[in-house]
């Protein structure tokens, strides 16, 4: 598929989605919902991709919805703007439960739903430069789409008063309140992002991929479910092909297959 609002390359098991509007900074529209919903559909089903490095061209990295956009869903009707609201609230799940990890390299400002996609990568790393903000009350409605993985990534006490205050933040404070894994000066940006994605490579990627799955699931379990489904996962692991490696190649002080 050819896309007007991202790009998406593929190279050496690591795929990098770009949004790609720099002249209205990265905001989005139901167009690149629906691109971005394509291009995490075909990620799903490539057992080759290891790593996804979600970031944004030029001097943004998503600065919420498209005002052409918005303009248009004031005329719609509930059922209309239901209809988006789903596809957007889609896109978000799929981002925050793709099998392999997410990592966001924040290269600029994130604002209202733009934070959201900060907040659905697995790992960000943003620029110290860069500006946060959930500002949707400053416009009478609510970081709705956004809220559930917001609130899992900082806690109901920072997300209330970010989501009550719409506070502007920089890199620093967006990493005070838990929005994001790591800052770095500017010019630091791509190597740490490098550097991340060297260090998931040289892990098992179904380990990773069920490291994503036990922090997701977990929580929300009772004792008398978490016990069998941890004691199983980890016996499965163990005998399977790559947990047989793995532990073959610790014992034998070599390199896993899985880093060649």
């Amino acid at each position: 598929m050819v896309y007007t609002t991202l790009t998406f390359e593929k190279k050496d098991n690591v795929a990098r989605i770009t949004f790609n509007r720099p002249e209205i900074h990265n905001a989005f529209n139901g167009t690149v919902i629906s691109e971005m919903q394509d291009v995490f559909d075909s990620i799903a089903k490539d057992d080759s991709i290891r790593v996804v490095v979600l970031t944004g061209k030029g001097k943004s990295f998503c600065a919420g919805a498209d005002l052409n956009w918005m303009r248009g869903v004031i005329k719609q009707s509930f059922d209309e703007n239901l209809a988006e609201s789903n596809a957007l609230a889609d896109l978000f799940y799929s981002i925050y439960r793709c099998k392999r990890p997410v990592i966001g390299r924040i290269n600029g400002a994130a604002i209202g739903g733009g934070t959201g996609f900060v907040a659905v990568c697995d790992i960000a790393i943003a620029s110290r430069s860069a500006i946060f903000s959930f500002s949707e009350v400053k416009i009478g409605v609510v970081p709705a789409c956004i809220g559930p993985y917001v609130i899992k990534k900082m806690g109901e006490g920072k997300a209330r008063e970010l989501f009550i205050t719409g506070e502007r933040m920089r890199g620093d404070r967006a990493f005070e309140v838990g929005l994001v894994n790591k800052v770095v000066d500017d010019d630091q940006l791509d190597q740490d992002v490098e550097d991340l994605i060297q260090s998931i490579l040289s892990s098992g990627p179904e380990a990773v991929a069920m490291a994503k799955r036990l922090v997701a699931e977990v929580p929300s379990m009772s004792p008398e479910e978490f016990k069998p489904y941890t004691a199983e996962m980890i016996a499965r692991l163990r005998i399977s092909d790559e947990g047989q490696e793995g532990m073959d190649a610790f014992l034998n002080k070599r390199k896993p297959n899985w880093t060649k």
